[in-house]
């Protein structure tokens, strides 16, 4: 604890101790003038404030404006997390903040997201739309207008900002998930409206090119569902040093016309010191998995995909690494471990994907049109089951009657045997597929305390009708009390049935 003496407030000496040699003389101050906060030397006050959290700090500062002049002293603020809602009332804060710390912060992570998207590329969720220009289009949602309105004023405030920071050593930018469900409208018919000539997309662009191009330590750059922040050119702006040395690079934009790729295997080969890639699966090719095998690499640990429903009707599968690409790639980088997820992937397609070699540890299926088959879960229970860890499934629908059941006319349900074959598994999330009780409760046994996570939705949980009658309480708290009862029950939080589970950003670890 500091104790600070004003000078009116500094006890005064004792009878005789100046004439004693023993303290100053009466009206004297200790050290020439009072002693308060706003003298400490910068240096001091800057090393208070390397002890306290950021909320902390901030309310210090409001002391003195000596103590607000040392708040944004660059080595107080070397990483930077921001969360932001794409809302007008955003903007003047981060202007603030960035402009203070832009210039210097080695570590920025910013996460744009609305509080709510409108629910459709029309007027669903968004209010009144406006009338359509001409017969057959679709009615624009001045919400969608307004949010994309004010992302691309944060974006352009945020990239501005960094774009002189030589000392910039970790940069990552994420867009919300959702947007991926309004593909088509988006950056066709509404960002169209909202930036007509592109001259704000451009200038985007261009800034993000030129982050890239000043930077001098840039180990990790992640970019994930930002609206077309990346081009195939960016990486171009990249310095041969810098790419040689980068760790971490995570280019997940699905919002490039046509079969555009954002990154090549020729350009892949200036990454030599890559632990970490993220890519659209469409965009992995066999050619980049024989570059990442090669010697001359060092071995990667983590590679996360992401299978988009419109990255496979625009661009071809044909040149997706093959079964001996995946044995190559694992014999060179041993502890690999692959993260996928799959957004409205048709079966069929899974099935073609999911090679036998692939060392899969995550894989998270979201939909709002498709449902994965019983055949798919199968399938990676039996290939992955040395690997797979975490595995979650998710289905989005409106429709809260008609759940697709993974078991229907089989001897055994596909999660159970998922459970039972995948020694490893640690976490299991269930959302818009019927999961029965009696099922339920396979799955905790087999798993154990070895199961970390086990969240399943109220909505999901089906019970047979013969059980039900047997029951006089809420058959959902009788299946907790059974798996209780059954010591299966591990800490109590950790097996969720949540009716408000919904898991719809999913951020592939590290990014």
């Amino acid at each position: 604890m500091l104790l600070f003496l004003s000078q009116e407030a500094r006890p005064g000496p004792r009878p005789g101790a100046a004439a004693a040699g023993l303290g100053p003389a009466p009206g004297m101050a200790v050290c020439g003038e009072a002693v308060g906060a706003g003298s400490l030397p910068s240096e001091l006050v800057v090393h208070i404030f390397s002890f306290l959290a950021g909320p902390d700090r901030l309310r210090a500062s409001a002391a003195c404006s000596h103590w607000r002049e040392c708040l944004f002293y660059p080595a107080l603020w070397p990483r930077l997390r921001l969360s932001l809602c794409v809302s007008p009332a955003e903007r003047p804060r981060l202007d603030f903040l960035m402009r203070k710390c832009g210039w210097f912060v080695r570590e920025l992570r910013v996460q744009f997201a609305a509080d709510n998207y409108p629910s459709g590329g029309g007027g669903g969720g968004g209010g009144v739309c406006e009338g359509a220009a001409a017969e057959g289009e679709t009615p624009l949602c001045p919400r969608w207008l307004d949010l994309l309105r004010t992302y691309l004023e944060l974006v352009l405030c945020v990239l501005s900002s960094v774009r002189n920071n030589r000392n910039l050593q970790k940069l990552s930018l994420f867009g919300d998930i959702s947007i991926l469900q309004q593909h088509g409208s988006i950056s066709n018919t509404y960002l169209g409206k909202v930036d007509p000539d592109g001259k704000k997309i451009k200038q985007i662009q261009q800034l993000f090119e030129e982050i890239l191009g000043n930077s001098r330590q840039l180990k990790w750059l992640s970019c994930g569902f930002m609206l077309q922040i990346v081009t195939p050119t960016s990486l171009s702006s990249l310095s041969n040093p810098i790419a040689n040395t980068m760790e971490h690079l995570s280019l997940l934009d699905n919002h490039i016309p046509g079969n555009t790729t954002l990154i090549t295997a020729v350009e892949l080969e200036r990454f030599v010191n890559l632990r970490s890639l993220a890519l659209d699966f469409c965009d992995f090719t066999a050619e980049m998995a024989r570059v990442l095998a090669d010697s001359n690499h060092v071995p990667l640990h983590r590679l996360s995909l992401l299978i988009h429903n419109i990255s496979i009707m625009h661009k071809s599968l044909e040149n997706m690494p093959e079964d001996e690409n995946w044995k190559a790639l694992t014999r060179n980088s041993t502890n690999l471990r692959v993260y996928i997820m799959a957004f409205n992937v048709k079966s069929d397609d899974m099935l073609r994907i999911l090679k036998p070699s692939i060392p899969l540890e995550r894989i998270h299926f979201d939909s709002y049109i498709t449902c994965v088959s019983g055949a798919v879960v199968d399938l990676i229970s039996r290939q992955y089951d040395k690997f797979l860890t975490h595995f979650i499934l998710m289905n989005d629908v409106i429709d809260m009657s008609g759940f697709p059941d993974l078991s229907d006319n089989r001897n055994e349900d596909p999660l159970v045997l998922l459970a039972w074959r995948c020694t490893r598994l640690s976490l299991l999330a269930v959302h818009g597929y019927t999961v029965w009780a009696h099922n339920l409760i396979a799955i905790a046994r087999l798993r154990g305390s070895d199961l970390k996570v086990l969240e399943v939705t109220e909505e999901s949980i089906d019970f047979d009708q013969g059980e039900l009658a047997d029951q006089d309480v809420d058959p959902v708290h009788n299946l907790i009390e059974q798996m209780l009862a059954s010591r299966i029950l591990w800490p109590l939080d950790s097996v969720l049935m949540n009716s408000n589970l919904k898991l719809s950003c999913f951020v592939f670890p590290g990014g």
